[in-house]
């Protein structure tokens, strides 16, 4: 064989490699990508399952008309509006366990108020709620819930009761220094219900 002949079976051989090697990598590629649809197929599956599943979580109530008055915080100045994220509620004390009903499981923005009728969340793009006053248990500082993780008191955590379920409510404000604020807040507000009911005993 003349090298002339040579080359060009090598060239040719290594043409037909190329064509075999681009084949393969398109298999794998679509492969790959029926594997990720798959996934997340599952995923959504799961999703609207542990929605039905909490389907008997009632509304969620929305904020009265005429606004309460402002929650005074530390030095007796009010509460400033806390701006940042919603990261999801769980049920209360299980921070995986968590809840989709109501779109309670999407995370977003978020726009805190206090005030002495209760906590407005106000979510662009997702739905809004409130919890009035008498449902607010208490609030504390942590570092995560269902699918966020963040430092030690990243997340300011609301307890609140909804029907028969108490649920924890994440929020990361976008100054987090204001945590425990509104934690110190939450509690204050809290306590003093419970004292006010405890002392004039229930309603005759």
């Amino acid at each position: 064989m003349t090298t002339a002949k040579l080359l060009l079976t090598l060239a040719a051989e290594r043409k037909s490699a190329d064509v075999t090697d681009w084949a393969a990598r398109l298999g794998w590629v679509i492969g790959l990508l029926l594997f990720i649809a798959f996934v997340y197929w599952l995923m959504r599956q799961g999703w609207k399952w542990r929605g039905s599943l909490q389907s008997g979580l009632p509304e969620l109530p929305t904020a009265p008309e005429t606004a309460g008055a402002a929650v005074l915080g530390e030095g007796g100045t009010p509460l400033p509006v806390l701006t940042g994220r919603y990261h999801g509620s769980t049920t209360a004390g299980q921070w995986l366990d968590r809840i989709v009903a109501h779109g309670l499981g999407a995370r977003s923005k978020a726009e805190l108020t206090l005030t002495d009728a209760g906590l407005e969340v106000v979510r662009p793009g997702a739905n809004d709620f409130f919890i009035p006053a008498g449902q607010l248990r208490e609030a504390r500082l942590d570092k995560g819930i269902a699918g966020k993780v963040l430092a030690e008191g990243g997340l300011l955590i609301v307890t609140w009761q909804h029907g028969d379920t108490l649920i924890d409510s994440g929020f990361r404000s976008d100054r987090s220094a204001e945590h425990t604020a509104w934690a110190g807040a939450i509690n204050s507000m809290t306590r003093s219900l419970t004292t006010s009911i405890t002392t004039e005993g229930p309603a005759r």
